[in-house]
């Protein structure tokens, strides 16, 4: 409730700023994203290959969504820079969602290494940008989490290893965590570096099998800046 208060707020603000009576839908829109991502930041100039190559890295993102079954459906795709991004691709659940299947995880992994394998796709491996670091940290931890936690590891098993239960005592807090051996380590870091390989030459095949559909999402963004899951959806269906 308070988050919706907050956001129909903003969405005021803005309507005022713009002199207009009632609030529309643009204006919780723009509230929307600039509560979750941060405000725009038209001010920062970037040269026309940085615009490309977040155009690309976008449309990676994108194009690996629409793609993977089951994901959430891409919401917008924009190279605006807003809070710390140069761009972002936003997608949203069709319904409320209160656990994730190892197929879904396995899908939001190949989504994360979208834009690094469209970067290194079509400008090579010594273009590839330090753009997709909050992604690879992301992919980072919900493989660690579907190893360690989720027990979605044949060779780990079943067992919780990272972040036990956090107990208070005189004031302090404890944390109990499960001893594990060395070749336990090992194994836990073959497994997330195996699901994380995997995940991002899923991302290069999808990519590389429809090309076609990257340039366009590319073009347009670079002609608009910001286009709608509806757009981006109908660019895919020109194959």
């Amino acid at each position: 409730g308070d988050d919706l208060a907050n956001l129909v707020n903003e969405a005021a603000l803005l309507a005022a700023r713009r002199k207009k009576e009632v609030v529309e839908m643009t204006d919780l829109e723009e509230a929307k994203d600039k509560v979750m991502f941060g405000t725009e930041r038209r001010s920062l100039v970037l040269t026309e290959e940085e615009r490309r190559l977040t155009a690309y890295h976008e449309a990676g993102h994108a194009l690996v969504s629409l793609k993977t079954p089951g994901a959430d459906p891409v919401h917008k795709v924009t190279i605006i820079p807003r809070g710390r991004a140069l761009g972002m691709m936003m997608s949203l659940p069709e319904r409320d969602r209160h656990g994730h299947t190892r197929e879904w995880l396995i899908g939001r992994l190949a989504i994360c290494y979208g834009g690094r394998a469209a970067e290194e796709l079509i400008f090579g491996s010594g273009k590839v940008t330090t753009g997709a670091s909050s992604d690879i940290e992301q992919a980072t931890m919900i493989a660690t989490h579907m190893v360690t936690q989720y027990g979605m590891s044949e060779r780990v098993g079943m067992i919780a290893i990272e972040g036990g239960e956090k107990r208070s005592f005189l004031g302090q807090n404890f944390t109990d965590r499960r001893t594990i051996s060395e070749r336990t380590a090992q194994v836990i870091d073959e497994e997330v570096r195996k699901l994380t390989d995997d995940a991002y030459q899923s991302a290069v095949s999808v990519l590389t099998d429809h090309r076609d559909i990257l340039d366009r999402i590319a073009i347009e963004l670079l002609e608009r800046e910001t286009i709608d899951g509806d757009t981006v959806r109908a660019l895919a269906k020109q194959e």
